[in-house]
């Protein structure tokens, strides 16, 4: 059985772009997975403690944690069984500042997690995650694509390719939806925005299924 781990991290709501297009992968990998099981995280509605001293010490003792250092632990400890159990990730990412959210940023400090996504080994840190494949949308409100005027600015997609595949993750795609202000000021209905996007992801699908 396989296992699609979705995760969103737009404070938008129903206004994201990035949750629209994640819930259209999702509802797309049900139907083509009737027996796969969805583990569904929400950033936004989710607490992150910052990282502080006392977390990087327990993460670093490992084998010889204290019950208070696992208790520190505890939400990473979750955060990464749902990384581990899942065969696949779609992410919902928008580019806050020219990189990530404070959401998807707190939850990805908490996945660097000693013994479980990272091994080390007598060569040095390992990534555990080797076999996963991950799923990334990216929706930014002025254009970034390539020869764009603000392409050099686009620091979210580097930075996530960057992040995963020190967690050993190699199959990486990712779907770059920008101009999304035009329909937050109302230039363009929101549906039409999302048709040729939606429709990328539905061939996706049916590409596959050939």
């Amino acid at each position: 059985m396989s296992t699609l781990l979705h995760i969103d991290s737009s404070p938008m709501g129903e206004n994201s772009i990035s949750r629209r297009l994640t819930c259209e992968y999702a509802h797309k990998w049900r139907a083509a997975n009737p027996d796969g099981k969805v583990i569904y995280r929400d950033l936004a509605a989710t607490h992150f403690p910052v990282i502080d001293a006392a977390w990087v010490a327990a993460n670093y003792a490992q084998a010889s944690r204290t019950p208070r250092q696992n208790d520190l632990l505890a939400l990473s400890t979750e955060l990464t069984t749902e990384l581990l159990e899942a065969d696949e990730y779609v992410i919902g990412a928008p580019m806050h500042n020219w990189g990530p959210s404070a959401g998807l940023k707190l939850w990805t400090d908490q996945l660097v997690h000693f013994g479980r996504t990272v091994l080390i080994t007598p060569r040095g840190m390992k990534g555990n995650l080797q076999h996963k494949r991950a799923w990334f949308f990216i929706a930014a409100g002025r254009p970034f694509h390539p020869g764009s005027e603000n392409a050099a600015r686009n620091h979210l997609q580097p930075w996530l390719r960057t992040f995963f595949s020190n967690l050993g993750v190699t199959d990486m795609q990712f779907m770059f939806v920008d101009g999304t202000a035009d329909v937050q000021n109302g230039k363009i209905d929101q549906a039409v925005f999302l048709a040729p996007h939606v429709k990328a992801i539905q061939q996706l699908f049916a590409a596959a299924a050939e």
